[in-house]
């Protein structure tokens, strides 16, 4: 899933000296904002504290300028419709994708140790909030390397509320710099050197994104079209922007689709001391079933 970037607040509705609400391109009212935190904690169950005012205005601005429209009004107007293309848009503008490669490294050694140990094959795997692919094809390399081979007996579901990473992660198309931090070998074993138009990029090797399915979903909703059961689901660094019900139902939506033996991954700022009926950890933001969950499948 896509994060909101994290600004500092200082408690006010603005994150800097000016007063986000005047002397703007576009009519910005502090109605408008508290339209825009309520929408879009509805449909996606972010929590946009006050101090996002800013941020909101500058993203917000551009479908302005795209619509010609002078206002936020008549824009947020049109989300009014449960159904309107804009919807699409509103959270694509709000939503800042934050990943790395192999980003919280420690992850990756304890995910491989854990599909070695399942006896299932095919291996399932869900990255629940998938950004523009990093982590999912951080996870499909790390089980190339433990299995030794381009096709592992492992199936990655990759899901995100943006359309618009979904597609950037499909292609698997990434600038050198993203890539700048990896290991030499993984770079040659993993990614071809793009030439022509493309140099300056590399592509992950088909092989490796063949492993992998994109799928768009939204946590918020309770009808996710995700079956399992999971060997292990990576939810990190998500659950941050919900509030703690929100978080809760999220956790237990998971927990029904992990095996028993399941793994969930979480990231290095989030606990889930309130959903303690669901998860135990087991050190570095790994979290197990408890005993008392009911898992739906068995590894």
């Amino acid at each position: 899933m896509a994060e909101i970037t994290k600004q500092p607040s200082n408690g006010n509705v603005a994150t800097d000296s000016e007063d986000p609400f005047t002397g703007r391109e576009f009519r910005y009212r502090r109605t408008d904002f508290k339209r825009v935190q309520e929408l879009i904690y509805d449909r996606a169950g972010i929590s946009l504290n006050d101090g996002k005012a800013q941020m909101v205005y500058s993203r917000v601005a551009r479908r302005l300028r795209t619509l010609s429209l002078d206002n936020f009004e008549l824009y947020l107007d049109f989300l009014n419709d449960a159904d309107h293309p804009e919807w699409e848009h509103f959270i694509n503008a709000l939503t800042t994708n934050l990943t790395d490669f192999f980003r919280e490294p420690h992850h990756f050694p304890i995910l491989a140790e854990h599909a070695l140990r399942v006896t299932r094959r095919p291996i399932h795997i869900w990255s629940a909030a998938s950004a523009t692919g990093e982590e999912p094809y951080s996870i499909a390399m790390t089980l190339c390397e433990a299995f030794n081979t381009l096709s592992p007996p492992v199936r990655i579901l990759a899901s995100d509320l943006d359309t618009g990473v979904l597609e950037k992660a499909r292609a698997g198309i990434y600038g050198t710099e993203r890539v700048a931090n990896l290991a030499p070998e993984r770079l040659r074993q993993f990614f071809l050197k793009g030439k022509g138009k493309r140099e300056g990029s590399v592509m992950v090797r088909p092989e490796v994104r063949a492993l992998v399915e994109y799928r768009q979903l939204n946590l918020r909703t309770t009808n996710w079209n995700v079956d399992g059961p999971f060997d292990a689901i990576f939810c990190r660094n998500v659950l941050i922007y919900f509030d703690k019900h929100t978080q809760y139902q999220v956790l237990k939506q998971l927990a029904n689709r992990l095996t028993a033996n399941g793994a969930l991954f979480a990231g290095h700022s989030e606990n889930l001391l309130h959903a303690a009926d669901l998860f135990q950890p087991c050190g570095k933001t790994v979290y197990r079933l408890t005993q008392t969950a009911h898992p739906r499948g068995m590894a």
